[in-house]
């Protein structure tokens, strides 16, 4: 029996494969950014109004991680890993993976959303040259291009509001708390937290609003499914 057989008998086979997708890819990242082509310049999210912005993008820009270190790649995929299978399970596989997919998408959207709140007085002022950080001026072109989102976590987070909706008395185990928690109040807990996250973080380099948006797309999702009586 293969390696992968062996995986297949202990992870649900969408999970797995959407793990194996995520590390070739990231596998891939790296090989062409030796050859000298980013990737992410192409397949990760950016802004709509950007010249390099393409639809697909809003895809994409989920199967992607930053190659500079090990954190991205490896705490979404474990959360995929932890989440994803056990709510797969209970949905099923093919609802599952829309559910995924759903919710990688309008965590994309979310994203544009607050990149708008954020850029909109920039585009509409009209200005042709941007002044960065008081050190270096760019044109409004290759300045709109600098923005790009890529990772999971949108998706995962998205899985993580599931997880806690499907089985909201699991007890769960944070690293520096040693009591389990139930993973509906965990839920609560880690939509709040990057509610503040995103508000009191700018610029930080992490997505909050995605995040969010993940969680938002799952929870939109699953109380349509509830009232139609597909899950419970």
């Amino acid at each position: 029996m293969n390696v992968y057989e062996h995986l297949k008998q202990r992870i649900p086979p969408v999970t797995l494969n959407l793990i194996l997708i995520n590390l070739l890819i990231w596998l891939a990242q790296i090989v062409f950014l030796r050859l000298g082509f980013d990737l992410s310049q192409v397949l990760g999210l950016k802004y709509y109004a950007a010249d390099s912005f393409y639809p697909f993008q809003l895809f994409t820009y989920a199967f992607l991680h930053d190659t500079s270190s090990l954190a991205h790649i490896i705490f979404n995929m474990f959360s995929l890993f932890m989440f994803g299978g056990a709510v797969e399970q209970r949905m099923g596989s093919w609802r599952y993976l829309f559910f995924y997919v759903t919710c990688l998408v309008v965590a994309g959207v979310c994203q544009e959303i607050f990149w708008f709140t954020e850029l909109h007085d920039v585009v509409s002022s009209g200005a042709e040259m941007i002044n960065l950080n008081g050190v270096q001026t760019l044109s409004l072109r290759s300045f709109l291009n600098l923005f790009v989102t890529i990772g999971a976590s949108g998706a995962v987070f998205g899985l993580l509001l599931a997880f806690g909706m499907l089985f909201p008395n699991v007890p769960m185990y944070l690293f520096f708390i040693p009591i389990p928690i139930k993973a509906k109040y965990m839920v609560i807990g880690y939509g709040l937290l990057e509610l503040f996250l995103g508000i009191s973080s700018y610029g930080d380099g992490v997505a909050h609003y995605a995040h969010l948006g993940g969680m938002l797309g799952g929870l939109v999702l699953l109380l349509i499914w509830r009232k139609k009586g597909v899950v419970r």
